[in-house]
């Protein structure tokens, strides 16, 4: 890759959903079923507990959820040839390859996740974690990514430069 020249995007772009929507749809789904129990419950004897127990059980359940899947997922990862460029909100970071200790691949969740572990912890700390592009539907549980593979492949090459 030339100096200047933009990267292609090894990110998936639905990332921001997860990060951002998601959680507001979440909250939103469990505060309209509390307050549709409160409404209807009987006048008089109050709403039963167990009636409440089940959404606080699941806001719970979520948020646990998408602290431990998504809160720390980068919301943009570029491919520049021999460096990746990491953006959190504002904040961007250049990680050259050679820089990469550890290329970790998890599949069978949602999204599915590549956390790169660096040499020397940078702006990010020591580990970046990123959802990859996907192709197809069931590609994430069938097979490898071929991407992850590809960047396994470089990272190893740099490294032995």
């Amino acid at each position: 890759m030339l100096p200047g020249q933009a990267g292609r995007r090894i990110s998936a772009r639905n990332t921001l959903f997860y990060k951002r929507v998601f959680p507001l749809i979440w909250i939103g789904v469990v505060a309209l079923i509390v307050g549709l129990t409160v409404a209807t419950g009987r006048r008089g004897h109050g709403v039963p507990l167990p009636a409440l127990l089940l959404p606080a059980f699941a806001f719970g359940i979520g948020w646990f959820m998408l602290r431990r899947l998504v809160s720390d997922l980068a919301d943009e990862v570029w491919d520049e040839g021999d460096a990746l460029r990491v953006r959190f909100g504002p904040d961007e970071e250049r990680i050259a390859l050679a820089d990469i200790v550890n290329i970790g691949y998890t599949i069978m969740v949602n999204p599915a996740r590549v956390t790169l572990t660096l040499r020397n912890p940078g702006r990010f700390g020591r580990e970046v974690t990123f959802s990859p592009v996907q192709r197809g539907f069931f590609g994430p549980l069938l097979k490898r990514n071929p991407l992850v593979t590809d960047l396994i492949e470089r990272v190893d090459a740099a490294r032995r430069r």
